[in-house]
């Protein structure tokens, strides 16, 4: 739920029957100000979209709206997203020791290149670049470049800031990009949280088949609206998956439609190298698994989680787990290797999580318990230990990464 690197694009339906579907409201929490400020200029923007669109708008289109509407969206607005002060914490906001783990994993790919680039996804408030960097200089093992792939000039602000105050001295290895280099990389490609805010179609299985839940607007507030599907391609994925495993009616999830161009703009900017993925996700299997029949669509706003998406809509973020399945198929279509797939809690210890933080000199007893409570939260099955997987690709480079040794999870995708 970091920053994301998405544009935005419409989507055509035609000819489509129109089923609105009821809406049941959430619970009620306190709201910023800002925030409904933002919330009912957006509002506004979707609605002409919906009505010039002809009553309704696929839900990976709201969500695209949503997320990166220019100056409104919620990753395009100055607000601020992450940390305590923000709507969620991310791995890095946790303990710099995520980040130094992820270091000791980059170490070892940039010595068996003979150093390389980094190229992160989506910075969010650059306190993971800041960390990554300073322990690869601690190991004597920095990037030529470290590039930082960055949409949201609000957010590269802060993350330039950030950098300044605490890293000065290594501002000329950092540079920020707009879209993905033209030209291919040596070295790594990270991306944690990204994946998992690309906009979603979603879908419902009921006795007629197979339907598309779209988004209109009822009574003064956006509502689910149940259609056929407004494109092919949501048909043919549902299809296959129903070929796959049956599932049961009344069955809703959503699927990724994006997906397979994002991976393969991702895999052409690395000529060599491994790519590092962190995100909440399964398997296919266990993603549409049948008795998740209510799928994976969540929402966050000022660290409570819920499952109303039109709430809010531009000061909260919405997010969709992600299929690992299907990110593994398309880029080993496209010259990759899947070099490994695991949970976050085993990935971390086995890139010496707990030799790293004993070695840490706490100065006083408070910092130890954060320390220890910081691991908790990044290794607990509970907590982000288990819920959080992590999936290496690699592109012309054999060499077995630490921290996936041999058997991975990858028997769950």
């Amino acid at each position: 739920m970091t920053n994301r690197i998405f544009g935005c694009s419409g989507y055509i339906s035609i000819g489509v029957k129109l089923i609105l579907l009821h809406y049941n409201p959430l619970m009620k929490f306190p709201i910023d100000q800002l925030a409904q400020t933002y919330s009912n200029q957006l509002t506004d923007v979707i609605r002409q979209e919906i009505q010039l669109a002809g009553g309704f708008i696929s839900f990976a289109r709201y969500m695209e709206l949503a997320l990166y509407a220019p100056g409104l969206g919620y990753y395009s607005a100055g607000q601020h997203k992450f940390g305590k002060g923000g709507d969620f914490v991310t791995a890095p906001e946790i303990s710099p020791l995520f980040s130094q783990c992820v270091a000791l994993q980059c170490q070892q790919i940039l010595d068996e290149l003979g150093q390389g680039d980094i190229l992160e996804l989506g910075a969010g408030s650059g306190v993971f670049a800041k960390d990554v960097l300073l322990e690869l200089e601690r190991l004597n093992s920095l990037p030529r470049h470290y590039y930082i792939l960055e949409i949201s000039a609000d957010l590269r602000a802060r993350q330039h800031e950030l950098l300044t105050q605490h890293c000065p001295h290594l501002l000329t290895h950092i540079s920020w990009l707009n879209v993905l280099p033209k030209t291919t990389i040596h070295g790594i490609i990270i991306g944690n949280e990204v994946l998992d805010a690309m906009p979603v179609h979603c879908f419902r299985i009921d006795s007629s088949g197979i339907k598309e839940r779209c988004v209109t607007w009822d009574q003064d507030q956006f509502a689910w609206l149940l259609t056929e599907p407004t494109t092919p391609e949501l048909t043919q994925h549902v299809e296959s998956l129903l070929q796959e495993q049956p599932l049961p009616e009344d069955y809703d999830s959503e699927v990724n439609l994006m997906l397979p161009a994002w991976i393969n703009s991702i895999t052409a900017c690395l000529d060599k190298g491994v790519i590092l993925l962190f995100d909440y996700g399964y398997g296919r299997a266990e993603y549409y698994h049948p008795e998740r029949r209510m799928g994976t669509l969540m929402c966050y706003y000022q660290h409570r989680r819920h499952d109303d998406p039109f709430k809010l809509v531009g000061s909260q973020d919405i997010t969709a787990h992600v299929n690992f399945t299907t990110v593994a198929e398309n880029a080993c279509d496209v010259g990759c290797t899947l070099a490994g797939y695991s949970i976050q809690a085993a990935f971390l210890l086995h890139c010496d999580l707990l030799g790293i933080a004993q070695k840490k000199e706490e100065a006083t007893s408070v910092e130890g318990i954060n320390q220890a409570q910081a691991i908790k939260k990044l290794t607990l099955p509970s907590e982000m230990g288990e819920l959080v997987k992590v999936m290496a690709l690699s592109k012309n480079y054999t060499k077995s990464l630490r921290g996936f040794p041999q058997p991975d999870r990858r028997r769950d995708l």
